[in-house]
């Protein structure tokens, strides 16, 4: 038996939401179709881009419409970019923080319809009276529909009355309803019919450090740390002890001293140097086994000292113009007190243990993971009560331990929370994890994340991954580049020498916005623990006197560190703001495949900074090519030329679109190129 066919309409069975009169489609950025904000900071601009379209020939036209946190509205016209796609864009900023919105509306423009026939027609002596007429009408349409000064209304009241003239030649009519004047008051002031807005779109914006910043990571217990060479006993360094060495921190032009923990460190399951299970009385232990009689995630370590050092530390550092980033780890020791008040935020095996921590094949038997399903209300109020402890002494930044081993939609709840009081809290997650879980922490809350970038090393790959992480995700998630960190040195970093160490540093303070410096790469601490990416007699483990004061001028080995390299490099950043923007990167073409170059250009009260970096990756070998250069992302036709002078060593060259480089080992790795136009 064949089934009838049913006369109704599929459309009756569920409602639509209304297209609009003047369709407004795909707009962008949306994050999660518009369930989580877009984000930028102060200052920064990016694109919303539209697909606005209308039926017939009349003109269309666009408007981003921005609504600040006070409901105050700013209005944005958009430039039709491909007329055969009907795609729009305009370019956005916000002049202060919180949270904003933006829209875009499609409307027909009744002016453009006329002026676009009326020139066609008038030219061909059709409807002539006719088309003069109609523009007379749109023109005072335009006076009484749209608020106007007298001042901005005269150009278009003139318009009508020479429009109307008919003593006058038709063609001088037209010109008078054309005129610069007319249609620069027009673009100003438009008059809109049949406005179709899109839905609100949320808009986060931020300060400039949830952007930008230079970051150095101490441990605080090795900084003044030292050994008695008769007993070969360590005795800790303190808080204050550490704040002796912020000066030179500032002096090399960081913006964030990074404190991995200060808590008390837990006896049970203390792990002894390089990992081992075999730790004695005086081995410090972990800091990231957190917590023991002593207290837990709101307290310190008694060796550091109490909060008036930490208060002075923080004031120390904020002299200085240093933020204080603080590890957040939440994970405990086995002798944490939460283990005995709440055994119900762990999970326990079958054998009645409480589980520890793996990451096969590592194990970390001294660390107790939480688990947020038994008692996820007490578990959120507690973090939230240790975080305000740590705000209330100055703390304004958070660098989270392995954040994605929590709930997202705890750190969604934690995040926001915060928030509310404090808004310029910073959270940078340190997610080495699977892309999507990265992703999600960031349109969740975090401002930054650590990224793949230690094992990024050839061309191609620095490349592709810069360019995936200014393109669309650049919208929620900003990243920071770190060449190594007290968990991470790679093969790249073992073998390559100082020239690798100069080159991987110049990367990421170039690349990306915000970058890190673990304490020692001035020294170029390569050496690794057999069989593992990470550094032998590890400082997670062990107190670290590095003897900074051997390396400064009159030293033993005075002249043998980075720090005047990054130094420089961050005064190149803090002087080129072209460099404190991510989306701003554009590549160009070496013939060598171990040389990558790319520039970063913004405008800056009317002028350009445009820097160029040009750099040899191959760590081992001196390298010549030729750069192509595309001069029209420099802001410049293909036969200019400019001066081309390198920020890092003071030459200068004379520089135009195809130019020869030499970079490696026997002298710079890398030219960081300020373009001074002739």
């Amino acid at each position: 038996m064949t089934a009838r066919a049913t006369t109704a309409s599929p459309l009756t069975a569920a409602a639509q939401i209304p297209v609009g009169r003047i369709p407004v489609q795909d707009v962008r950025p949306c994050v999660d179709c518009g369930d989580r904000p877009a984000k930028s900071v102060v200052g920064e601009q990016f694109d919303v881009t539209a697909t606005v379209f209308r039926e017939g020939h009349d003109a269309v036209n666009a408007t981003v419409v921005l609504t600040g946190p006070d409901g105050s509205e700013q209005h944005v016209p958009m430039t039709l970019v491909s007329a055969g796609l009907d795609h729009w864009s305009a370019v956005v900023g916000a002049d202060g923080v919180g949270m904003w919105s933006y829209r875009v509306e499609g409307w027909s423009d009744p002016y453009r319809t006329w002026e676009h026939d009326a020139s066609i027609k008038v030219a061909a002596e059709v409807d002539t009276e006719l088309m003069l007429e109609e523009g007379a009408r749109v023109l005072e349409r335009a006076v009484t529909e749209v608020t106007r000064t007298p001042e901005q209304a005269q150009p278009l009241r003139d318009a009508v009355v020479a429009l109307r003239d008919v003593s006058r030649p038709a063609m001088v009519r037209l010109e008078a309803g054309t005129s610069p004047q007319v249609e620069r008051e027009i673009a100003a002031r438009p008059l809109r019919d049949l406005v179709s807005p899109s839905k609100e779109h949320p808009w986060l914006v931020e300060r400039e450090r949830a952007l930008y910043g230079a970051w150095y990571e101490i441990f605080p217990r090795s900084e003044g740390a030292w050994q008695d060479e008769e007993t070969g006993r360590w005795t800790s360094g303190t808080l204050e002890t550490a704040a002796q060495r912020l000066p030179a921190i500032a002096d090399m032009g960081f913006d964030v001293v990074y404190l991995t923990p200060v808590h008390p460190i837990g006896m049970v399951g203390r792990k002894g140097p390089n990992n081992t299970l075999s730790a004695d009385e005086h081995d410090p232990g972990s800091p990231y086994a957190i917590g023991s009689a002593e207290g837990g995630h709101d307290a310190i370590h008694a060796d550091l000292g109490d909060f008036d050092d930490f208060d002075a530390f923080v004031g120390r550092a904020e002299s200085l113009g240093l933020e204080v980033a603080l590890d957040l780890a939440l994970q405990c020791a086995p002798d944490h007190p939460w283990v005995t008040s709440h055994p119900e935020w762990f999970t326990t095996r079958a054998d009645g243990t409480i589980a520890y921590a793996e990451n096969p094949p590592k194990k970390y038997q001294d660390i107790y993971p939480l688990n947020f399903d038994n008692d996820p209300e007490g578990i959120y109020a507690e973090v939230r009560r240790v975080v305000q402890v740590w705000i209330d002494h100055g703390v304004k930044i958070f660098r989270v331990d392995n954040p994605h081993t929590k709930p997202l939609e705890f750190w969604q709840w934690l995040i926001s929370d915060v928030a509310v009081d404090t808004p310029d809290v910073i959270w940078l997650a340190e997610a080495f994890t699977r892309p999507a879980m990265m992703h999600a922490l960031a349109k969740v809350g975090f401002q930054q994340s650590y990224t793949y970038y230690a094992w990024r090393n050839t061309t191609w790959e620095l490349e592709e991954y810069v360019r995936e992480l200014a393109g669309e995700s650049a919208t929620y998630m900003r990243p920071s580049f770190w060449p190594t960190t007290h968990d991470i040195l790679t093969p790249y970093m073992q073998y390559g020498g100082p020239t690798a160490w100069k080159v991987r540093a110049a990367l990421a303070a170039t690349m990306v916005p915000t970058y890190g410096i673990y304490a020692g790469y001035e020294h170029v601490e390569h050496v690794a623990r057999p069989g593992a990416e990470e550094q032998i007699d590890n400082e997670k483990y062990e107190y670290k006197d590095r003897k900074w004061f051997e390396r400064e001028p009159g030293g033993a080995r005075a002249g043998q560190t980075l720090a005047p390299y990054l130094k420089r490099l961050n005064e190149i950043r803090a002087a080129h703001p072209s460099l404190h923007w991510l989306r701003n990167i554009s590549f160009h073409h070496v013939d060598d495949e171990n040389l990558l170059a790319f520039s970063k250009r913004r405008t800056v009260d009317g002028r350009d900074d445009v820097v160029i970096v040009v750099a040899n990756v191959d760590p081992h070998a001196t390298r010549e090519s030729w750069l192509h250069l595309d001069m029209h992302a420099l802001g410049m036709e293909h036969d200019e030329s400019f001066l081309a002078h390198d920020l890092v060593t003071g030459d200068s060259w004379h520089w135009g679109e195809h130019n020869f480089v030499r970079l490696g080992p026997d002298g710079e790795p890398a030219h960081i190129i300020h373009v001074r136009r002739f």
